[in-house]
């Protein structure tokens, strides 16, 4: 086996990135989650400088994958709209981060 056909193979995982994850407003917003677990949707407009209708697309996307768990409300006569990280969510960025690091350790100097 060549080194060049080595290397090849250390990319590999490449392809088994969870292409939900890896959108990079997707990332962005999971990686928050991970960290505060759950967060309104303006908090996260804010600080992802999304549009409304960006995020909106991508939280549907992450919570069809069962990424996340919308809870629409109101606070006082206002709608408020909650955005958690479930279960399934946070497995799957440990996943992420995991598969990652490996392609990234792998790299050739």
């Amino acid at each position: 086996m060549t080194e060049q056909q080595t290397d090849q193979e250390k990319l590999h995982p490449l392809a088994d990135i969870d292409q939900v994850i890896h959108a990079p407003a997707r990332l962005m917003v999971l990686t928050y989650l991970y960290v505060v677990e759950s967060a309104d949707f303006i908090y996260l407009k804010h600080l992802t400088g999304m549009t409304w209708g960006n995020l909106s697309t991508h939280l549907s996307k992450l919570e069809e994958a069962g990424y996340v768990r919308i809870e629409k409300g109101f606070k006082g006569k206002k709608p408020h709209t909650m955005i958690r990280l479930t279960d399934q969510g946070r497995d799957a960025f440990r996943g992420y981060k995991q598969s990652m690091q490996q392609v990234l350790d792998d790299l050739p100097e």
